[in-house]
């Protein structure tokens, strides 16, 4: 089935899949990084950990203003103060110890994911959009499975580490589909 782009849909297209392409290739790094210093919390892990989610508010900036001409920005708004909260949560928690920072990043996930999967969702006439539906839906997954490791007796930080590297390969997923797309006129 071939779909023709309405005007600005390419644009929009060809802009997330930069976006995407980098994201992908920053969550890889990222958790390489985070893995070599997750055996415990440091300021170093902590400070690690509070990257990420600011990374994910730089993302969803550029997101907003890429695709204005495709839908309506605001749960893209939504997942900017989600993320802020849960940068701010895990500087705090990780004072606090490993079950307190995975129960943020838990939280975090949870609804991040629910964002990512509703706009994916709305996004879906442009193509490229099931791997991140289907990401969104496991990060909610897996942002529960954080508040189990919480409880654990010994709650690892490598937990929410891991939780980059499945989010990379959607990311990579999305932006080849995506090239389609961005390429009509």
């Amino acid at each position: 089935m071939t779909t023709v782009a309405a005007p600005g849909i390419s644009t929009t297209a060809a802009a997330l899949r930069r976006l995407y392409f980098a994201r992908a290739a920053f969550a890889l790094v990222w958790a390489g990084v985070t893995f070599a210093v997750a055996d415990e919390l440091t300021g170093l892990s902590t400070t690690l950990l509070v990257i990420y989610p600011l990374v994910d508010v730089a993302a969803a900036v550029i997101d907003a203003r890429s695709s204005r001409s495709t839908g309506s920005p605001v749960l893209l708004y939504v997942n900017i103060a989600v993320s802020l909260l849960a940068a701010v949560g895990l500087a705090i928690a990780g004072s606090s110890g490993i079950p307190a920072v995975l129960r943020v990043w838990g939280a975090w996930a949870v609804v991040a994911g629910l964002v990512q999967l509703v706009v994916g969702v709305t996004r879906r006439t442009m193509g490229g959009q099931w791997p991140m539906i289907i990401s969104g839906g496991l990060s909610v997954l897996a942002g529960s499975s954080f508040f189990a490791a919480a409880s654990a007796t010994d709650p690892a930080l490598t937990n929410a580490v891991g939780y980059a590297i499945p989010g990379a390969v959607f990311f990579l997923i999305a932006a080849i589909r995506l090239g389609r797309t961005a390429k009509e006129n």
